[in-house]
């Protein structure tokens, strides 16, 4: 059977990944915190075939596979909020959280104090410090741009916050949380923090848009090639055959 056919089909599987996860970038623009998702293709050549192959076919014969993704870095736009709870990092640094699955990371400040009296996400994970799981007394909050928590005047803790090498996986956990492998984490040195913002998602809504329409194309391309293959095996089935 032609190769074009299955370098089409391949190449329409790799779109309709892309398209899941272009949409899935748009749905968190709102996202505190959110980090889009890239994706990453490769290169795949079909086999080399003794017969001649249709001119459809050279033209898809080299198509691309999704490789996988990875995190967007780049940092989103600081908001204020007005809440002293909340903080925002300037640079490239994560806070530290303690959750179910264990330390995750997270870029999401909007941070409330729960009725056990401990520093908790939006989520529920507890926010992690230099003493472990920080508890706050009653009093006005102060958290300096180091991270150094004050309650009234008195220091309570330190946010730990954590930076990672340019290569570092991160996988995604939930909306806007992240983990990393095993000692990837190193103390920041390069990031500040800021009271009363949050940091919302770094999600373009234009190139969102324009990385649709062109997923869009690109399936719609495929999927006449996908015909235009069908047709031709069907013109061969029914020349061919009777011969036998």
């Amino acid at each position: 059977m032609d190769s074009g056919y299955y370098s089409a089909c391949a190449g329409l599987a790799a779109q309709e990944q892309a398209l899941e996860l272009v949409a899935h970038n748009l749905a968190n623009l709102s996202t505190s915190g959110y980090r889009g998702q890239q994706m990453t293709f490769r290169s795949l050549l079909a086999g080399n075939s003794t017969v001649t192959a249709s001119p459809v076919n050279m033209a898809v014969n080299n198509f691309g596979v999704l490789n996988g993704t990875r995190l967007d870095l780049t940092s989103g736009s600081l908001e204020p909020t007005g809440n002293p709870l909340d903080a925002a990092i300037a640079g490239p640094g994560f806070f530290a959280v303690q959750s179910g699955q264990g330390v995750l990371y997270t870029r999401a400040g909007s941070f409330h104090v729960a009725g056990t009296g401990q520093l908790v996400t939006a989520d529920g994970d507890f926010v992690l410090g230099q003493l472990g799981a920080i508890t706050l007394p009653n009093g006005s909050v102060a958290i300096s741009s180091d991270g150094t928590i004050s309650v009234d005047g008195n220091v309570v803790d330190r946010l730990n916050l954590e930076e990672f090498p340019p290569s570092t996986n991160l996988a995604a956990v939930g909306a806007s949380s992240y983990s990393a492998p095993p000692g990837a984490a190193t103390p920041a040195v390069e990031s500040t923090v800021r009271q009363g913002m949050i940091e919302g998602s770094n999600v373009s809504a234009i190139d969102g848009v324009v990385q649709l329409i062109t997923v869009q194309r690109n399936t719609e391309l495929l999927s006449r090639a996908m015909s235009a293959f069908d047709g031709q095996l069907n013109q061969t089935a029914v020349q061919d055959l009777p011969k036998v």
